[in-house]
């Protein structure tokens, strides 16, 4: 039996961070992309947009991540095409984000005073321009904060991918355990890996609410 260093564990521990980050930083910047063409939707003037992006909301919220990220591995091999565990993390957490996203985004934006909306009306600006210049300045104020807090739902969920044979943390320190026969010791690893990534953006979080939720009054 091969036998494994503290270093040797914590090695490929760091390994499989680097991919839960790698992956996070994905699914959070392709779903925030994705979240604001659904948002935009979610809040036009073609009220079948609006039913559509509702259901896509509710869809994704309503349903476990594992399964969605079954539905992407499994159903998308089923039409002939083969998808790495990567990419079927990385679509399965975008689409994931994106509808947790636009949600938060619509409530800030739906927080904007509608007289606003009336003010910048009576200036003759289009829909567009009213969103560009009056409305989501004011509303990014306020979605920062719970974006950022969001970051951490999107970091723990990249667990779930080990599911699917993505080599992140999780999945890496289940190896381990297996190989090592001491689990205790590497999750315990796994655990402050989460924690060094978590606990700073959830302290982030709830600075910027204070900041802002201070600054509002």
């Amino acid at each position: 039996m091969m036998e494994f260093s503290l270093w040797d564990i914590v090695r490929n521990l760091i390994t499989g961070l680097q991919w839960t980050v790698g992956l996070s930083l994905t699914a959070f910047l392709l779903g925030g992309i994705v979240g604001l063409l659904v948002l935009a939707a979610r809040i036009g003037r073609f009220p079948w947009l609006q039913k559509a992006m509702k259901g896509y909301i509710e869809l994704f919220q309503g349903t476990p991540l594992l399964m969605q990220l079954f539905l992407v591995f499994f159903g998308i091999s089923l039409l002939g095409v083969d998808v790495p565990a990567w990419l079927a993390a990385a679509i399965g957490l975008t689409l994931f984000t994106s509808a947790y996203l636009a949600e938060i985004w619509r409530g800030c934006v739906e927080a904007i005073p509608k007289g606003q909306w009336e003010a910048s009306s009576s200036l003759a600006m289009t829909w567009v321009e009213q969103m560009r210049y009056v409305v989501l300045p004011q509303a990014l104020r306020i979605a920062i904060a719970p974006t950022v807090g969001f970051s951490v739902q999107v970091v723990k969920g990249t667990s779930v991918a080990s599911i699917i044979g993505f080599a992140e943390l999780t999945k890496t320190g289940g190896m381990l355990a297996n190989a090592t026969f001491k689990p205790f010791l590497v999750f315990g690893l796994v655990a402050i890996g989460y924690f060094i990534l978590c606990y700073p953006l959830s302290h982030f979080a709830a600075r910027l609410e204070r900041k802002f939720h201070g600054s509002a009054h």
